[in-house]
């Protein structure tokens, strides 16, 4: 059961990654396209690094993308991710206010910071919407 752990955590993290080092790798290829060829490019880092644990992890990746995704399905889970974002700024922002009716020096300066963060987040996510 402790092996599955981390495999389970490799996976999500490869399945993360690969539509940003997808777009940096085949920039005519979007959705699913570019998500299977970042796992791809992915397993051939392994390979060359012998990581057979990653390889392992990163294949199992590739079956679930190529069984699971649509470009219809990761777009809707795209535009989710941008509204989760969205929302999640608006309510930093009402933090933000909050803290500066109040007028603590600190508060504000962590709720700037926190702030800065979601919307970073925000067009992180708005950035992953066109690949």
């Amino acid at each position: 059961m402790k092996f599955l752990a981390p495999l389970a955590m490799l996976t999500l993290c490869a399945v993360m990654a690969a539509p940003a080092m997808a777009g940096e790798d085949a920039p005519g290829l979007t959705g699913c396209a570019a998500k299977k060829q970042g796992i791809i490019n992915q397993i051939e880092q392994a390979k060359s690094r012998g990581n057979a644990d990653q390889q392992a992890g990163l294949e199992t990746a590739l079956r679930e993308v190529t069984e699971h995704c649509t470009d219809a399905g990761l777009k809707k889970e795209r535009e989710n991710k941008v509204l989760d974002a969205k929302h999640e700024v608006s309510k930093r922002q009402a933090d933000l206010d909050k803290a500066m009716k109040k007028g603590d020096p600190e508060k504000i300066d962590k709720r700037k910071n926190k702030l800065a963060e979601s919307r970073k987040e925000l067009q992180d996510a708005l950035d992953e919407l066109d690949k």
